[in-house]
């Protein structure tokens, strides 16, 4: 599943497209992905100008001039694909439809961006703008790790006391927001911690350590255009790159890249995931 950095990538590469453009109409190909598609999600996008982009954990959210906002999450393989060459940005061509097309916005500038989803795990839903915090799958996320929200005494505190691992107590998206698995090993490994540590016996300066090595690590991910293994493509169809400088993931049984540490990456799986550690430099 695309991860904090894919959907800011993804986000940065719709902006140019969607914002200020008005959605000439909008075709919505069946009634729902993984929950349905809200009633005339159609008729209520159509002839609304987006006023604006943004992103929430691993949502995106446009703003409409109705006062409504699209909320759209990738899910497991969905692609925002960008045709078309309204500002002399775009260099692809509109394709033919594909199968797994499931909602296409034709913008008045000429762009077409399609929504494919093969799997159709993503989801789109309509809600007020100004109450869009409100929203059930928004409500109780905590803050952006690349916020001001996100600092040392917040991580201090969310994670005192707790019993949980701190690989799964930072993919607790209560805690912080957009942090998937890749990331979170990413992180660890820069920080020398080992995945299955109890957060809460790890000391408060580590903890306050993992701040900035999350931020740095986010960073060059969103740089890199994001990580893409399986389904994940920029706006523009392109491959993001960040994979090719992973540290840990997807690298068991390879040397650590630690100069001296003559170790290699191991894996185990917890909570059904796989979690990619050097166990001589994370402890």
């Amino acid at each position: 599943m695309p991860e904090l950095p894919e959907v800011e990538t993804v986000m940065r590469g719709l902006t140019p497209a969607m914002t200020g453009a008005v959605i000439a109409r909008a075709d919505i190909n069946r009634p729902d992905l993984r929950w349905p598609f809200p009633v005339g999600m159609a008729k209520r996008l159509t002839g609304q100008q987006v006023l604006g982009l943004r992103r929430r954990s691993k949502y995106i959210l446009a703003d409409l001039g109705s006062g409504e906002s699209l909320l759209i999450h990738l899910g497991m393989s969905g692609r925002m694909l960008i045709s078309g060459d309204p500002l002399g940005q775009f260099v692809h061509d509109h394709p033919a439809p594909e199968k797994h097309d499931h909602v296409v916005f034709h913008m008045d500038n000429g762009a077409r961006v399609t929504f494919n989803d093969p799997r159709r795990f993503g989801a789109m839903d309509l809600m007020d703008t100004v109450t869009a915090e409100q929203h059930k799958l928004l409500a109780s996320i905590g803050p952006e790790p690349l916020g001001n929200d996100f600092h040392e005494a917040h991580l201090v505190a969310a994670l005192k006391g707790r019993n949980t691992p701190i690989k799964s107590a930072l993919l607790d998206q209560r805690i912080v927001a957009g942090l998937g698995n890749i990331y979170v090993c990413e992180a660890l490994y820069r920080a020398g911690i080992h995945p299955a540590r109890k957060a809460g016996r790890i000391s408060s300066a580590r903890i306050a350590a993992l701040v900035p090595i999350i931020r740095t690590v986010l960073t060059e991910a969103i740089e890199a255009g994001g990580s893409s293994l399986r389904d994940f493509r920029q706006a523009d169809g392109e491959l993001g790159y960040f994979q090719h400088s992973f540290d840990v993931y997807g690298r068991e049984g390879e040397p650590c890249r630690t100069p001296d540490c003559r170790h290699v990456i191991r894996r185990i799986v917890q909570s059904g995931r796989s979690s990619f550690y050097c166990s001589q430099c994370q402890r």
